[in-house]
């Protein structure tokens, strides 16, 4: 392997490092634990896994529609990389204090037939936070990062949801509070990072 070969492929794994990285924690799957438990505590663990398979091919299909269909869309509306930055930061900082200030998301009760799509899939996982995140992942790093960031994220997702009793036997409401607010301390770092790198190439 040449020389630039080896920088082209470290960078490459930096920006999928950096963009799984920052996927994940807008999903934040640990966090939504206890909602994902309480919205499906009344099915038997076959349908509990039908459920939590509807959500992550939910998720997927909404992640890799604006994974490939992001630039055409930004085309669209005539938005610049840079003004959406700042506008995804700002989204993405209101969504770390909701987080921080709430402890969580707090949906209406649904039937469990239905949990699976919404509001599990969208918006419990995918909502505007993963979508801002993945069009901003697309424009910094290019689709191929943006798809393998998506699909490792989602990897992890499908682990945490497979396994989710007992990762919320060891946490506990307790435990799984403080994972809410402590991703959400760097989801309102890595929205900084977006305002103030978009202002400063507007400038």
């Amino acid at each position: 392997m040449s020389a630039v070969e080896g920088s082209a492929l470290t960078f490459f794994l930096i920006d999928l490092m950096k963009g799984t990285i920052a996927l994940f924690l807008v999903v934040d799957p640990l966090g939504n634990i206890p909602i994902f438990v309480g919205l499906t505590k009344n099915v038997d663990e076959v349908k509990r896994r039908n459920i939590f398979r509807s959500a992550i091919l939910t998720g997927l299909i909404v992640l890799f529609l604006f994974t490939f269909a992001g630039q055409q869309i930004l085309i669209l509306f005539g938005i610049s990389i840079n003004s959406f930055m700042v506008a995804g930061g700002l989204l993405l900082l209101i969504i770390a204090i909701r987080l921080l200030v709430a402890g969580g998301w707090h949906e209406l009760s649904t039937s469990p037939e239905s949990v699976g799509a919404v509001p599990i899939g969208f918006p419990l996982l995918v909502g505007p936070g993963a979508i801002t995140t993945t069009i901003l992942i697309l424009q910094s790093s290019g689709v191929i990062v943006t798809v393998f960031s998506v699909l490792i994220t989602f990897v992890i997702v499908w682990l945490i949801l497979r396994y989710i009793t007992p990762i919320f036997r060891i946490l506990g409401d307790n435990g799984s509070l403080v994972v809410t607010r402590l991703m959400a301390m760097f989801i309102a770092a890595i929205a900084i990072q977006y305002i103030v790198q978009g202002i400063k190439n507007l400038i």
